[in-house]
Formats: structure tokens, sequence, C-alpha cells
């Protein structure tokens, strides 16, 4: 299993950063191997589908993520699978009185002959979180 975490803080409320990245279509402004993210059925809470297709190391990946764990300003959690990869997506949500931290933390489990490229995955995953860090600041600044 690989894995990537980022934390981001800012000066913006617990409640609009929760509102903005609970909604996974999110991910269509701060993740950059994001093409696009659609709400395939729910309302954002356990057992909503997105459906996502990104490019990673030069390929269209479509996953379906499920949210699988809601809880107000402090975690969502999705899980999402296709025949080549599992992934696990954490987000918490940490506040004071003057800004917010988010932590993405995302899991990554290679399946049939793909798993063969786990130890290709280190610095491709590394750049990934980079610019997923970036992409959290930039957004949440914005908000």
């Amino acid at each position: 299993m690989r894995s990537i975490e980022r934390s981001v803080t800012v000066d913006r409320p617990l409640a609009t950063v929760w509102a903005y990245l609970s909604d996974f279509r999110s991910t269509n402004d701060w993740d950059p191997g994001t093409i696009e993210t659609v709400r395939s059925s729910g309302d954002g809470g356990v057992g909503t589908v997105y459906h996502n297709i990104s490019k990673f190391l030069g390929r269209e990946v479509e996953v379906d993520y499920t949210v699988v764990d809601v809880e107000p300003e402090r975690l969502l959690r999705l899980r999402g699978e296709n025949k080549t990869v599992s992934l696990t997506d954490t987000i918490t949500f940490e506040a004071d009185a003057d800004s917010t931290t988010v932590t993405y933390h995302a899991q990554f489990v290679l399946k049939g002959p793909a798993r063969l490229a786990d130890p290709l995955m280190s610095i491709p995953l590394k750049k990934l979180g980079d610019e997923a860090e970036r992409g959290l600041r930039d957004n949440l600044n914005r908000l």
C-alpha cells in the first residue's frame, strides 16, 4: 500500500472550508490529476457516489468513489476502486479561532498486473501529493 498525506492551514472559517471540500466535486479545482468529478448519486452523505476521471502517469483512470464516513466539520472518507487500484481518501478538519487545518490522506493499493509498478510509485506519488497540497492551499485561500 502506498499513501500520501498533506496538511494545509488557511485563514478561513471551518464551515466554509467544510462546505467546499465535503462536496468531492471540488477536486475539479484542487486535485492536479482530476479531469472531471461528477456526483452520480446521493446528497453528499454516506452512500453518495462520485465518478472521477483523472490522469496519472499519462493514462486516464476512471474510479467511482463512495462516501463511507462523514462527521460534519471533522471528517470525510471515500473509497474507490477499479480493476487496477483500490483507493481510500480521507480528509480531516481542525479549527481554532483564526484558522482551519485540512489534512488530506490518500491510500493506493495496486491490483493485478499493476502491482508490478508499485516499486516505481514513490516519485510520482510525492509529486501528486505536492501538487495536491498546492491546489488545496490556493483554492482554500480563494474562499
